[in-house]
């Protein structure tokens, strides 16, 4: 069992969380803490001036609700939202807060995948700790 897990989440239609939050409960330790994760990619300086100034706002206020709403599921659940590089950003997170355990859900690899990668190929290619991985 373990006691710090990290669950990244993402919200699009290819990555649904709740396979990766089911598998985080049955890892879980008794008292173990929670943590649903969402990285924001930054968005380039020059299409910034395309966004309404309120809309990026909103959107960060409606992701943080939805993760506080996932995060409530744990006992010692919680909420954190980033902004970065999706793979290098969970990495980072799970070494500075001592994480012992990733849970990922990861889509079917396409083409693309195997050119570019993916962000949960990325995190157990170079994680400190144990992957799980949930498709």
């Amino acid at each position: 069992m373990y006691r710090n897990i990290l669950v990244p989440v993402a919200f699009d239609k290819e990555h649904e969380p709740k396979e990766a939050l089911a598998a985080a409960r049955i890892l879980a330790a008794a008292d173990a803490k929670v943590t649903v994760l969402h990285v924001m990619e930054e968005s380039p300086p020059y299409a910034l001036s395309f966004i309404p100034e309120d809309y990026m706002h909103d959107l960060k206020r409606a992701i943080a609700a939805e993760m506080e709403r996932l995060a409530s599921g744990f006992e010692n659940g919680r909420a954190v939202l980033v902004e970065g590089h999706s793979g290098r950003t969970i990495l980072h997170w799970a070494e500075e807060n001592e994480v012992d355990c990733i849970v990922i859900a990861s889509r079917r690899p396409g083409i693309q995948d195997r050119v570019l990668g993916s962000t949960a190929s990325w995190v157990v290619g170079r994680a400190h700790c144990s992957v799980h991985v949930v498709r």
